[in-house]
């Protein structure tokens, strides 16, 4: 017994010496993680709050989980998300060449009244133009800031409304095509907007008007084409919820391409837009096409 215990007690300098180490050291710092990859618009999840996802080289990341976390965003270079050549981006995340030559950046995406696939007549490439203005369109209000009117393919609901910060959102027609999707649009913004103010959307200064009241009041507009597709039935308004935790009083679009760096604590997702504590806001869909290193 008693060679047990000074054995013991022999070790007790050893141990205390150790113990200082270990509290001196502290407790250990989080891990910098770090990740790169050409900019595409955010994948978005439709729940309770919407969940947002970003596809980098080698990961998925879920932005929701990054939240009151500081994010340092770099330029690294352009790469055209059709060719992938490292060209600059002229628009939609096209080089210049891109742009004007493939069919899913025609006139017609934009401007859904010009399309002409109904009638057999090619644009760049008939056979994607079908595939995408021959299915069936939505026309739809929302509220983002004001109330718009807008279009979107039927399996693009409710993902088109999230892209666009929408708080609601109401179906109004059913079409088969793109082109009576456009023409029904045409008509409807001669008495309401189809643009979004993004300033007042992520400032969260959103109009509380009463969607269902406004689609009764706009169908009088509606051309005779798209009268049979007007959904009489009082549909449910989409409410739609974002994470975001504190709303920025003034905003600052940053051009990342410019400033080459930036770093700051992500306050909230909404729209495409990452939304940062000194009132930064970050356009991910305006810059598709770059190739950014996230340090997170």
């Amino acid at each position: 017994m008693q060679l047990n215990l000074q054995i013991k007690f022999e070790f007790l300098p050893l141990l205390f010496c150790f113990y200082k180490q270990k509290k001196a050291r502290g407790s250990p710092k989080p891990k910098t993680m770090h990740y790169q990859g050409v900019l595409k618009k955010m994948q978005t999840e439709f729940s309770d709050t919407v969940q947002y996802y970003l596809q980098t080289e080698s990961d998925f990341l879920n932005f929701n989980q990054l939240l009151d976390r500081s994010i340092e965003i770099q330029f690294e270079k352009y790469e055209c998300l059709n060719c992938h050549k490292q060209k600059k981006i002229f628009r939609q995340g096209h080089c210049y060449d891109c742009f004007y030559d493939q069919p899913q950046t025609g006139d017609w995406i934009l401007k859904p009244e010009l399309s002409k696939a109904h009638l057999g007549i090619e644009d760049r490439d008939l056979d994607y133009e079908k595939s995408v203005q021959l299915q069936p369109h939505i026309v739809y209000l929302a509220l983002s800031s004001e109330i718009k009117v807008g279009v979107t393919r039927k399996t693009q609901v409710p993902t088109r409304w999230i892209d666009q910060g929408a708080s609601k959102a109401l179906a109004i027609l059913e079409v088969p095509n793109r082109y009576l999707a456009g023409i029904a649009e045409i008509a409807l913004k001669e008495h309401v907007t189809d643009k979004t103010s993004w300033q007042k959307m992520l400032k969260n200064e959103v109009s509380s008007a009463d969607l269902l009241e406004k689609k009764q009041d706009l169908k009088q507009y509606l051309p005779d084409e798209v009268l049979p597709y007007y959904l009489d039935s009082n549909a449910d308004v989409w409410e739609l919820n974002y994470p975001v935790l504190h709303y920025p009083l003034k905003v600052k679009s940053l051009n990342l391409v410019t400033a080459q760096q930036y770093e700051g604590v992500l306050k909230g997702i909404k729209g495409q837009y990452l939304l940062f504590e000194d009132g930064t806001v970050f356009n991910i869909r305006n810059n598709e096409g770059i190739v950014v290193r996230w340090t997170l």
